[in-house]
Order: structure tokens, then C-alpha cells, then sequence
């Protein structure tokens, strides 16, 4: 009984160190993104305008920038764009996929994007008007939720 008890706490103890330095975030600099991510921001955004860049390390490994103005960008350890919010305003159309950009124009064509990026397995788009409409990986409207 006794082993047993030792040998659950080494266990524990083991996985709770790994949990507590599995992700950690470090401030970082603009050029020390990836390539992908640098021209993402370059340009759509003002990268004189970075409040600060953030590397989460460990299991991961994603990026986060946000600006002066409160837009938070979130990157992927390749520096593929996991998700924009740009508040109040407009995320920049060339960060739209053009099937998700036509659809919000066409159904909705007195609102805008505000917030884009992956979601349970596909992707969610924050309207402006406060509704979040909901696309597969292939980009094909799902439904709305709000």
C-alpha cells in the first residue's frame, strides 16, 4: 500500500511540474516571428504600432501580438493566423478567405468582419451587428450563433 501511495505521488508530482512549464509566454520582438507572420502584419497592419509580441513555449508554441489600439493577432508556431480581433473595426479583407468574405457582403452588406479565426474545428466570424456566424474547414457557412 505504502509503494503504491510513493508512487502516485511521484506521478503526480511529474505531471504537474510538466503542466507548469509546458506553456509558458515570453515577451519577444517583431522579428523574431515567424516570416509568415511578419508579412501578415506588414501588410495589413502598422507594425510601428505593436504594443508588445508574445511567444507561448512549450506544448504550442504560438504567437501573440497586440497593438497600440487593442487589436490582438494570434499566430501558430509557423506563423499561419490562428485569429484576428480587431475590436470596433474592420479586420483587413486580404485576411478573409474570398468564400467567407463574399458570403458576409452578400447576406450582410451593411455589416463587417470585426473578430476572424479558428474555432472548433472550423472558423468563426464576429459581425460588427453582434452576430458570430460559423464556417467549416472548407469555409462553407454552418450557422449562425449570437
Amino acid at each position: 500500500m505504502y509503494m503504491k501511495q510513493q508512487v502516485l505521488c511521484v506521478l503526480f508530482g511529474l505531471f504537474f511540474s510538466l503542466s507548469a512549464c509546458a506553456d509558458r509566454k515570453e515577451v519577444i520582438t517583431f522579428a523574431q516571428l515567424p516570416q509568415a507572420a511578419q508579412d501578415a502584419i506588414s501588410q495589413n497592419f502598422n507594425a510601428a504600432n505593436i504594443s508588445y509580441v508574445t511567444k507561448e513555449s512549450g506544448w504550442s508554441n504560438e504567437f501573440e501580438v497586440r497593438f497600440t489600439d487593442g487589436v490582438e493577432i494570434e499566430f501558430d508556431g509557423d506563423g499561419a493566423l490562428k485569429k484576428v480581433d480587431c475590436k470596433a473595426n474592420a479586420v483587413p479583407e486580404a485576411l478573409i478567405p474570398a468564400e467567407v468574405l463574399s458570403y458576409v457582403k452578400m447576406t450582410f452588406p451593411n455589416a463587417f468582419i470585426k473578430e476572424w479565426g479558428q474555432d472548433d474545428g472550423g472558423y468563426k466570424a464576429e459581425l460588427n451587428n453582434g452576430l458570430d456566424l460559423k464556417f467549416d474547414k472548407s469555409y462553407r457557412f454552418q450557422r449562425i450563433d449570437d
